[in-house]
């Protein structure tokens, strides 16, 4: 199978197929530092948001890195207590300031407002996206979209003018969310995969291992390789050099579609606990 280096989002904009996590990357100069490995090694995808509290690092980064902003494509997201059309627009001038940028490429909601917490947990979330909407049709964001959102937090922003372009969920061997994947990938909306490593958990798993075994690659390798086979942009994080370059490093080698069944059939490793339909916060 053909693994995308280049994903073309709905509206056209260019999207690279592998992303830099910064998700823990203390701001300050281990971000700052990451990042600009993570663009020497190649990386042209840069993931934050405001949660991370790396925002200003992630700006830093990108404007001293030596490339043309253009030539980088970042991405933030808007906090849970920032939700509703005022706020968002609020937070995402904040953010950009913070960054020192004069746009971003693409703006998430961060999590999905839920009727677990709120009586008009609809109207929350296509108020955010009003506002997103706005700020994108005005030039302020290339792409739009959604982090966390399940197909019935989808639907409604769906029928609205600009539909979500890309959707990031917890995506890893032993937690593939499948149902999510394939009503994305059935409506048009491309999939970034958080935590594609499992948390961590999935680097000791003992088949991955011998899989990894098996095609002379790292397991780490194997996890964004099986990503990144099932049409989903893995965003690995990492502030070791030498494992930020091998994690962009997939694209010489194929796992079978045997082995592609077998990693899809393990049972559930890693899993953060977040549920999208549960949380509290």
């Amino acid at each position: 199978m053909e693994v995308k280096k280049i994903y073309t989002l709905r509206n056209g904009v260019e999207m690279p197929g592998v992303g830099f996590g910064t998700w823990k990357a203390k701001d300050g100069e281990d971000a700052f530092n990451s990042i600009i490995s993570a663009i020497e090694a190649g990386y042209r995808h840069i993931d934050t948001a405001t949660l991370y509290k790396n925002e200003a690092s992630v700006g830093k980064a990108v404007r001293e890195c030596g490339l043309k902003r253009e030539e980088l494509f970042v991405t933030s997201k808007v906090w849970n207590k920032a939700r509703g059309y005022e706020k968002t627009k609020a937070a995402f001038e904040k953010t950009l300031n913070i960054m020192g940028l004069d746009y971003l490429d693409l703006y998430l909601i961060h999590w999905p407002a839920i009727p677990l917490q709120f009586e008009d947990w609809n109207d929350i979330n296509l108020g955010t996206w009003k506002a997103m909407t706005e700020l994108y049709k005005g030039g302020r964001i290339r792409a739009i979209g959604t982090a966390n959102f399940y197909p019935k937090h989808l639907e409604s922003l769906m029928e609205t003018e600009v539909q979500p372009m890309v959707n990031q969920i917890e995506y890893h061997p032993g937690y593939l969310q499948q149902e999510v994947v394939d009503y994305c990938q059935a409506n048009g909306i491309v999939v970034q995969g958080w935590s594609p490593l499992g948390n961590g958990a999935v680097l000791g798993n003992e088949f991955l291992a011998e899989m990894a075994a098996k095609y002379d690659k790292s397991v780490a390798q194997i996890c964004l390789r099986f990503a990144a086979q099932n049409g989903v942009v893995p965003l690995p994080k990492s502030v070791t050099p030498s494992r930020i370059a091998s994690n962009l490093d997939i694209y010489n080698f194929e796992i079978s579609d045997e082995d592609m069944k077998a990693i899809a059939a393990m049972p559930e490793t890693g899993f953060s606990g977040w549920n999208p339909n549960e949380i509290d916060f």
